[in-house]
């Protein structure tokens, strides 16, 4: 069976890694209850990782290298195109050189990171739809954005995601008595 080549944004490889492992995790919350327990919350799943090993050999290999790495200094997510796994858009969070490079041979490791969220359940809701809902809006225009939690969310997470500042979104959200437990269905809007 021949497999597709990899890509990540504009980048081709010219002939696939060597080895790949695919990781996924759940995240699990302790907390603690009067008397001494405890009790677990799931978080739901964390990101996917992609983690691979590959060689550049033959004249050029190191240039190839520094291509690679090109694309690893560009900002923001991109898509991934693996030769198994359906294409994902993710971050491209590491790179290493394995071992010493030599004209006609490099060893590296790479990293990548699903994005699964990608900017989805973030919508705008104008004054309009916020004031028939009987919240008050306010911002530029009487605009604010709205997100809508979903299951494995955080006030955390989300502020990270959107790049505000958890004391920022708990302030603009006064709805939300115990910032430690939000739920699917709960609208968090963003300062």
């Amino acid at each position: 069976m021949r497999l597709e080549p990899m890509r990540y944004k504009e980048y081709t490889w010219p002939y696939n890694p060597e080895t790949y492992t695919v990781e996924r995790r759940r995240s699990v919350a302790l907390h603690k209850v009067p008397f001494g327990g405890y009790c677990l919350q799931d978080l739901g799943d964390t990101c996917r990782v992609l983690r691979g090993e590959g060689v550049f050999a033959g004249t050029g290999a190191y240039e190839e290298f520094q291509k690679l790495e090109a694309v690893f200094d560009e900002t923001g997510p991109g898509l991934l195109v693996h030769p198994v796994w359906p294409a994902a858009s993710a971050y491209f969070v590491s790179l290493q050189l394995a071992e010493e490079p030599l004209p006609d041979y490099v060893r590296y490791t790479f990293e990548f990171w699903e994005d699964q969220v990608a900017g989805a359940g973030l919508t705008e809701v104008t004054g309009e739809q916020t004031a028939a809902s009987g919240s008050s809006a306010s911002g530029s225009g009487g605009e604010r954005a709205v997100y809508t939690v979903k299951k494995g969310d955080t006030l955390w997470g989300i502020a990270g995601r959107y790049g505000v500042a958890l004391t920022d979104l708990i302030a603009a959200n006064p709805q939300i008595k115990n910032p430690n437990l939000i739920y699917p269905g709960d609208r968090v809007k963003l300062p």
